[in-house]
């Protein structure tokens, strides 16, 4: 199994996370917590929140990682180097994201909506903790490979994914994409759609097609 690493991801800081609602107009709401991809910060997803729905109480949370120069914003675990991408970086970013979740409300039920590095994040904090998230929606991400010690229990849950990810998306490696292909059916219940031409981004027939999604998990609350 991989080990969960040390503490050298630093805490995610609230200071930096953009929520949709007021405190005093959060309670009895669900959540979705928004990540974002390698570069940005916590304002750029928070861009999607007319595309959802209304019920969800969103919180968009930055980063904790500073890329080398010349990048800009944040990123969740490193790309470069020798161990870009190792699978202890993630497991460590997806574990700070759980304490943040945990530590930062009361909400539920919780889903997690990340874009590329965010969704690797958002998937692997899942598997961590099963039972902590309702939902998930993966765009132009990956799942981490190697096995982790609750994968076993998501795959008796099941939660729902959305996968969104384009024909022309050069970003992400095909052994991530082919591995993700074959993990994700046996482990959740998988949706989603690729879209014709599409490169590392995401179209207003995506965002369509998460708010459908979203908008199912309203209407089927976890159990």
């Amino acid at each position: 199994m991989v080990e969960i690493p040390g503490p050298e991801t630093p805490p995610l800081d609230p200071v930096y996370v953009q929520w949709s609602a007021a405190p005093a107009d959060r309670a009895g709401r669900p959540l979705l917590v928004l990540l974002h991809g390698y570069g940005a910060d916590e304002h750029d997803l928070f861009g999607l929140v007319p595309y959802l729905p209304r019920e969800f109480v969103v919180a968009a949370v930055r980063a904790p990682l500073t890329p080398p120069f010349p990048a800009p914003g944040f990123s969740w675990y490193p790309i470069e180097g020798l161990d870009g991408r190792d699978p202890r970086h993630v497991t460590e970013a997806a574990s700070r994201l759980n304490e943040w979740v945990s530590a930062s409300s009361d909400l539920e039920p919780v889903g997690l909506l990340g874009f590329s590095q965010g969704a690797a994040v958002a998937l692997q904090a899942m598997r961590l903790q099963p039972d902590s998230y309702a939902f998930a929606v993966n765009l132009s991400g990956y799942v981490t490979p190697g096995p982790l010690a609750q994968d076993d229990v998501l795959a008796e849950l099941r939660p729902p994914v959305f996968w969104g990810r384009g024909t022309h998306d050069d970003v992400i490696p095909d052994f991530l994409v082919g591995h993700s292909t074959d993990w994700l059916p046996a482990h959740v219940e998988l949706s989603g759609r690729v879209y014709p031409g599409l490169t590392h981004s995401v179209s207003e027939a995506e965002l369509g097609d998460v708010a459908t999604f979203l908008r199912k998990q309203l209407d089927e609350p976890a159990a």
